[in-house]
């Protein structure tokens, strides 16, 4: 018998003598984190702080108190209030000290919880039985909260390892008093309760999928805080506003507008205000479009419609806008004194248009004719 637990990242065996082992599934993990010291016999320093994976985007950091002998994908048993919770090693040595720098703890300042021992049989057992509770769990939960006619969404139930406790994460547009669900959540699943609510970016990542770009979702794969994203992020970089297009899987505005955000500020701090007309002897143009990275801005004589635009350069812009300034109004928009700039012609081409496919197979020799050619019959003296 073997299964994959991507929730956990894990995939379970079975052998002959009903007894389960777990080994980690590298392709399931979220958040992730390369190790590119793996192949070093030596780290250059030793940590006893290791980075351990729960469910889904759920880490946290341990220290190891006894010095087990610790890698990549062991399945540990460690401190929890109260009592142990199972996880799995997803990082240890000399980096666990740059995650921690990345987010903003020290290994001596941080009081951090323990590292018991490596995961026996009989607690691998009792950890796969509370895994396989987690889905009806949180169906039911479901139900009683329709029931209590709560404002709220229970989004993932994850049950700790020991299977005396549970954490019930949820959403909520607004404050929800859950206590007299406390109750009967505890006695509805014997276990104790805890609540903790979620955003719809974390819920997110917790559940995963695949983003409009075809590549699996940030908040899943690498975002470990989210930083508020605004509609003016979209404005500099010169995207549509279309709400469909800006808004990710959680309903909100992507987090990846963001990213070159930065890049495009840095590249806008040269260019005019784009309210300003250009007046000139033959029209007023007013501004239509930007291509940021080539310096290059769309000009129009109608304000409410990119009809007959005119392309011009950043310094050009700039230039008439200074002589504007002076009551000067050059004859046309366009810098006649310029000499045209000669472009490259370009012309189309492709592999299959320059060769052939079939340059690289090999001809076949032509056989020589089997056909004999018949020799000219002789004429006998006698005949004319």
């Amino acid at each position: 018998m073997e299964k994959s637990i991507c929730s956990r990242g894990i995939i379970v065996t079975q052998d002959h003598d009903n007894e389960n082992s777990v080994f980690q599934n590298s392709g399931c993990i979220k958040l992730n984190t390369f190790n590119w010291l793996n192949d070093i016999p030596t780290p250059p320093i030793s940590t006893e702080i290791v980075e351990v994976q729960f469910k889904n985007t759920r880490k946290g950091f341990y220290r190891n108190v006894n010095n087990i002998p610790l890698k990549r994908g062991d399945v540990v048993a460690v401190e929890a209030s109260p009592g142990h919770d199972i996880g799995t090693i997803t990082l240890a040595g000399w980096l666990v000290n740059r995650q921690l720098k990345k987010a903003g703890t020290q290994a001596k300042d941080g009081e951090f919880k323990k590292v018991y021992r490596k995961a026996k049989p009989a607690d691998i057992e009792k950890w796969l039985e509370a895994i396989s509770l987690e889905n009806n769990t949180m169906i039911r939960s479901r139900q009683i909260v329709t029931d209590l006619k709560l404002n709220m969404k229970i989004g993932d139930v994850e049950y700790q390892g020991d299977k005396t406790k549970a954490v019930f994460y949820y959403i909520a547009d607004e404050r929800v008093d859950f206590r007299e669900l406390i109750k009967v959540l505890a006695e509805e699943f014997q276990i104790r309760v805890e609540m903790r609510q979620i955003g719809a970016r974390q819920e997110a990542g917790r559940i995963g999928g695949i983003g409009s770009c075809g590549r699996e979702l940030c908040c899943s794969s690498w975002i470990n805080n989210f930083v508020s994203v605004a509609t003016n992020s979209a404005r500099v970089q010169e995207i549509s506003l279309n709400p469909q297009k800006l808004a990710g899987l959680c309903g909100k505005l992507k987090c990846c507008l963001n990213f070159e955000l930065d890049s495009y500020v840095d590249a806008r701090k040269d260019f005019p205000r784009t309210n300003i007309p250009l007046e000139t002897k033959d029209a007023t143009y007013y501004h239509q479009k930007t291509d940021i990275f080539k310096g290059t801005m769309w000009y129009s004589s109608d304000p409410n419609t990119a009809a007959n635009l005119i392309a011009i350069s950043v310094e050009r812009a700039k230039d008439i806008i200074a002589q504007n300034a002076k009551g000067v109004k050059p004859l046309t928009l366009l810098d006649l004194s310029a000499e045209p700039s000669k472009q490259p012609e370009l012309g189309y081409g492709s592999v299959i248009e320059q060769a052939s496919l079939t340059r690289f197979d090999e001809k076949k020799k032509r056989r020589p004719s089997r056909k004999k050619r018949r020799k000219p019959r002789k004429r006998p003296n006698n005949e004319k």
